[in-house]
């Protein structure tokens, strides 16, 4: 069977490299340019993890994962720790230890897992045709590519979303989540948190945080809560986070001081997409931000793609009625899931950002002396009721 796959991102690649090893024939085609991803840094919690190890990418993934040992929430004015814990408890209810690791290794990994030969970038797929018998994309240049499935991993603002909802369904629109977030990477620096913790301030419903990663550096992040659309030019640098940061404790103030803007700092508006319950017409199918584009806050967006690279593997390699009815099942096993962590996300997203502060401020103060206990459990929550653990809890 032929595959033809929009988007070399995460998501992408990594169903790509399962389908290969099913014995198909894959090809990706991405409109970027480059392997130049949005972000700095990514979250590989222990589902993320063990999609990777299933993938033959365990020993690499684990190469270039921060050893994120502990997990600490200081007071944003003062620099008090609130909190302090081990995140052991993850690695041994789960069976994995989960990684921060940097966007663009992870993903210069799988696309050289898959073979960068079979990825053609800067061409953009704008057309979609499914006869029944096969589906052909056509892109901007003019040039067509045939196949008998093609998978959407094309991204927040999806053009294979929309091909395949139902004729007159409303609109999927994307909805602010109220903040902005900045991040990057720098070298440790112990001023602002230990090199084996990830390290988080908070107050006036902000956050500023460091997560450690493989090569001695954090990946830096800063959440702003504001309104969209706040002009904003690159040549102001890091001046915005001077702004909103003013005042804050000392490790803050080290975290922007090291900050280098020429090398890397990035600015997000943070969106997401109320779940819905279409992925997949005819021989199409959508995956990863393309089918629950998801905020950061509970870390699963990337992953609940490589869940959906799983899932696709698995329903394709065990069903054999025809394409269209393995493209159901695979949307049936997921829509459920992934959609209940994008809310688990905007829930988190709320309480954290002071949307209602005296929630946030109850949040502030039930960190002061936590053993981690709840902390770990809700991260663990999580990850329960992933597919890659074939129906086994792992919570308590």
């Amino acid at each position: 069977m032929k595959v033809i796959i929009i988007g070399a991102g995460i998501g992408g690649t990594s169903a790509g490299i399962a389908l290969q090893r099913l014995g198909h024939e894959v090809v990706i085609y991405d409109q970027m340019r480059e392997n130049k991803p949005v972000g700095a840094a990514l979250s590989l919690w222990s589902n993320g993890v063990k999609v990777l190890n299933w993938l033959g990418v365990g020993d690499e993934v684990a190469e270039l994962g921060g050893d994120m040992a502990e997990m600490a929430y200081l007071d944003g004015h003062t620099g008090e720790t609130l909190c302090r814990f081990s995140l052991a408890p993850v690695t041994e209810k789960t069976g994995q230890k989960p990684y921060p690791v940097a966007r663009a290794d992870l993903q210069a990994l799988l696309m050289r897992t898959f073979g960068e030969e079979n990825i053609h970038l800067n061409t953009k797929m704008i057309g979609i045709e499914d006869d029944g018998q096969s589906v052909t994309a056509t892109f901007a240049d003019g040039s067509t590519d045939t196949a008998d499935m093609l998978i959407g991993a094309d991204g927040a603002r999806s053009l294979t979303r929309a091909y395949v909802q139902p004729d007159g369904a409303d609109e999927i629109v994307r909805e602010y989540s109220g903040y902005t977030n900045f991040n990057g990477l720098i070298s440790v620096d112990e001023r602002v948190g230990t090199p084996t913790a990830w390290t988080t301030y908070v107050a006036e419903g902000k956050r500023a945080a460091v997560m450690p990663l493989a090569g001695d550096r954090f990946y830096f992040w800063f959440d702003v809560p504001q309104p969209a659309g706040i002009p904003y030019d690159r040549s102001e640098g890091k001046a915005p986070l001077q702004a909103a940061f003013d005042g804050w404790a000392p490790g803050v103030q080290a975290l922007i001081e090291a900050i280098d803007p020429a090398v890397s700092l990035n600015r997000v508006e943070i969106w997401d997409i109320t779940p819905f319950d279409t992925w997949a017409k005819g021989r199409v199918a959508i995956l990863g931000d393309a089918a629950h584009n998801t905020a950061p806050d509970i870390g699963q967006g990337a992953c609940s793609a490589l869940e959906d690279a799983f899932v696709l593997g698995i329903a394709v390699a065990t069903n054999t009625l025809s394409v269209e009815d393995t493209l159901r099942r695979y949307q049936d096993i997921r829509v459920e899931r992934a959609g209940e962590l994008v809310l688990r996300a905007r829930k988190r997203g709320d309480e954290t950002h002071a949307y209602d502060p005296t929630a946030t401020s109850a949040w502030y103060e039930s960190l002061r002396g936590n053993d981690g206990t709840g902390i770990i459990r809700g991260i663990v929550g999580n990850i329960d009721g992933s597919p890659i653990n074939l129906g086994a809890s792992v919570l308590d």
